[in-house]
Parts: structure tokens; sequence; C-alpha cells
């Protein structure tokens, strides 16, 4: 069973997590296009896919930690130290899209379809620092999860 929950698990972070990871990523410089001039409605509707793609995946992401609590209760390793650092990293980086991003990529989008002038400059500036957080949050713990101080796989 343990195999089963590793592979879910994986699956799961490479299919929720990536799509997010992408999709903020590209929001900033899309907010940009959507408020130059002239004008491009092009650019809106592609801000309202990327925030859409963060918000349906980042609630579906739910299940990378779901099945990685399983996967680490059939391996025995739920007490472990680098198990640990990645569950708090996890949290930090969920917290960050769910109370940073997703908000600010909403009041961005509000101001975009408004055609509302608006400091669009700081806004993406700052999405695109907060984004950078959020995959960097990412990027350790999958590193944390190939490396696994301790690990009896000598990878």
């Amino acid at each position: 069973m343990t195999k089963v929950f590793l592979s879910l698990h994986v699956l799961a972070a490479l299919l929720c997590i990536g799509p997010v990871t992408v999709a903020a990523s590209m929001f900033p410089r899309a907010l940009r296009a959507a408020h130059g001039e002239p004008r491009d409605d092009q650019a809106v509707t592609t801000l309202r896919m990327l925030h859409r793609i963060c918000r349906v995946y980042a609630a579906i992401g739910v299940a990378v930690p779901v099945l990685g609590f399983a996967t680490a209760g059939s391996l025995g390793v739920l007490g472990t130290g680098w198990l640990i650092a990645s569950i708090l990293l996890t949290a930090a980086a969920a917290a960050i899209l769910a109370l940073l991003i997703l908000p600010a990529q909403d009041r961005a989008l509000d101001a975009a379809q408004a055609a509302e002038p608006g400091p669009v400059t700081r806004i993406a500036g700052r999405l695109a620092s907060l984004t950078g957080v959020f995959n960097l949050l990412w990027a350790t713990v999958t590193v944390l999860m190939i490396v696994r101080p301790g690990s009896t796989t000598g990878a």
C-alpha cells in the first residue's frame, strides 16, 4: 500500500502543484499586458484563465498533503525532522497562496476588468515576489522529499 500512496502523492504533486506554480508565475506578466496601452482584452481573458487555474488547482492540491500523510504513516516516518520541516514549508506555501497570492490576483483581476489604471507595476511586482517565494518553498519541499536525510535508499 505504501507504493500506491507514494505514487498517488507524487502524481498529485505534479498534477496539482505544477499548474499553480506555472499559472501564478505567468499572472504578473499578463497583468502588465492587460494594463498596457492599447488595452489588451485578450490579456484580461488570460488573467481570468490563470486565476481560475490557480484557484481550482489550489483546491484540489489539498490531496498532496493528505496523500503525503498517508505515505509517511505507512513508511513510519511521521516524526522525522525532514518530514516535519516539509510539513511546515508546505503549510507556509499554502498560506502564501491562500492568504496573499489568490486575494491579490482577485483584486488585480477586478481592476483589470474594470479598466482601472491603478498601481499595476507595484501589484504585479508584489505578485511576482510572492509567487517566487511560493515556488521556492515548493522546490525546497521537493528537495527534502528526494534527499530525505537519514534515508535508507542511498539516493
